[in-house]
């Protein structure tokens, strides 16, 4: 890994690094967040997935998480959101193709070549932070909108891999909702029988870990309705027996004045499991 940016931050280093991606077949940029103490010992990962447009800078420069990280002792990766190159597949609009990777492997063509997000994120990526960065094995997940989708949805499918998980806004019905269903039908396909694994609704019913969900969300969201819907995760939990707390927040919308406001309490809640 080459490190092409590096900030002081509370007492840490704000850096950004790029590599070559062998299970993405393209140059990825990631962001890590060094805390003080990483000066001296191994860390334990907090991992941010960001929602859709987004790139590695948005979480670092507009969630203020720096600081907390360095009080609880938490190294913070955040990846971009998909792959990235003049090769790469792309589509019109923000919701499909560069920046809109939803976190999951693309069966079908153009994208199958590149868009392998979900593999990205649970193996290669944590082999690199692990091998070359003070970083322990342990790991939490977390994320926001499409990125929320993405770290429920790795957390379940890989049951032992993850301390702890949250998320902040997040798609948790993709196969229900225009984002999801959009994104769906072209990188798995219109036949829909294979989408429920990405579907984070869907897998809590079979889930062979009862990792507890944090779900914030914002009650005045102007996605809520249309995109988000989280009474299907509750739903779903509340049938299959599976711990969820679902905090809706009053007036709170989308954007990251929401995350930069409870993201505090989440690495704190991910810190406690961490060092458990």
């Amino acid at each position: 890994m080459e490190r092409i940016e590096h900030r002081a931050a509370f007492g840490g280093w704000q850096d950004v690094y790029q590599h070559r991606s062998a299970v993405l077949n393209c140059d990825m940029k990631v962001a890590v967040y060094l805390p003080p103490q990483a000066a001296t010992q191994k860390l334990p990962v907090l991992y941010w997935l960001s929602g859709l447009t987004c790139t590695e800078q948005n979480f670092i420069t507009k969630a203020g998480a720096q600081r907390y990280a360095a009080e609880h002792g938490v190294i913070l990766v955040a990846p971009d959101t998909s792959p990235r190159g003049d090769d790469v597949a792309d589509a019109e609009g923000y919701d499909l193709g560069k920046g809109a990777g939803f976190y999951l492997n693309a069966t079908e063509q153009p994208w199958a070549a590149h868009y392998r997000m979900h593999d990205y994120i649970v193996d290669e990526l944590p082999a690199l932070i692990e091998a070359h960065l003070p970083a322990s094995g342990a790991r939490s997940i977390s994320g926001h909108s499409m990125g929320g989708h993405g770290a429920l949805v790795i957390a379940l499918r890989n049951p032992g891999r993850y301390r702890s998980v949250s998320a902040f806004s997040p798609i948790v019905a993709p196969t229900r909702v225009p984002w999801g269903q959009k994104a769906f039908g072209a990188y798995l396909g219109e036949d829909r029988s294979g989408w429920a694994q990405w579907d984070a609704s869907e897998l809590v019913a079979t889930a062979t870990e009862k990792l507890p969900l944090l779900v914030d969300q914002g009650a005045g969201d102007e996605f809520l309705d249309s995109q988000l819907q989280p009474q299907w995760l509750q739903a779903a939990c509340t049938a299959a027996g599976h711990p969820l707390q679902l905090r809706m927040q009053p007036g709170y919308d989308h954007s990251y004045y929401f995350i930069g406001t409870f993201i505090g309490e989440h690495i704190a809640y991910h810190a406690k499991a961490l060092y458990a």
